[in-house]
C-alpha cells in the first residue's frame, strides 16, 4: 500500500538544489508563432495608442503635449522592441555569459531612461507626466494583449 522504495524505478531526488538547466547539446526552447506574432505586434500598438491619446492632447491641451506623449510612446515602442531582442539574444547563450550581459544590459537600459527623464525635467520641466503619460502606453497594450490571448484561449478550449 505504500511507496516502493526500493524499486529499480525508484529515483532519489536530492533536496538542494532543486535547479534545472538544459544540457548544453539541447536547443533552447523557442516561442511559438503565436507569442512571436504578439510580442511583434505590441511595439506598433504602443506607438498607435500613443498617437491616438496624443491627437486628443493636442487638440484639447496644446500641441507640445501631445507631442511629448507620442514621444514618450515611441520611447516606449523602442524600449519593449529592444528588450524583446535582447533577452532572446542573452538567452541563447550559455547562463554565466548570459546572466552578467543581462545585468549590464538592464544597468544600461536604467542609466538610459533616467537620463531621457532627467533631460526633460530639466528642459520641460511641466511637460514631464505628458511624456510619462506616452511612456505608460505599454501598460493598456500589454493588458489588451492579455486579455485577447484569454478570449483566445477560452474560444479554442470550447
Amino acid at each position: 500500500m505504500g511507496i516502493n522504495t526500493h524499486s529499480a524505478d525508484f529515483v532519489q531526488v536530492p533536496e538542494f538544489p532543486r535547479t534545472c538547466y538544459n544540457r548544453p547539446d539541447m536547443p533552447p526552447e523557442q516561442p511559438d508563432a503565436f507569442e512571436e506574432r504578439v510580442l511583434r505586434r505590441i511595439p506598433a500598438e504602443i506607438v498607435v495608442f500613443a498617437a491616438v491619446l496624443a491627437l486628443a492632447a493636442a487638440l484639447v491641451l496644446d500641441p507640445l503635449t501631445g507631442l511629448f506623449i507620442f514621444v514618450g510612446g515611441v520611447f516606449s515602442a523602442f524600449g519593449f522592441a529592444w528588450l524583446k531582442q535582447s533577452l532572446t539574444r542573452f538567452l541563447s547563450r550559455d547562463r554565466k555569459g548570459a546572466l552578467r550581459s543581462g545585468i549590464v544590459f538592464y544597468i544600461l537600459r536604467l542609466v538610459l531612461i533616467c537620463a531621457v527623464f532627467f533631460l526633460i525635467i530639466l528642459v520641460y520641466p511641466k511637460k514631464i507626466i505628458a511624456f510619462v503619460a506616452g511612456f505608460s502606453a505599454v501598460v493598456p497594450v500589454t493588458l489588451l494583449e492579455g486579455v485577447r490571448g484569454l478570449l483566445l484561449l477560452r474560444k479554442w478550449k470550447d
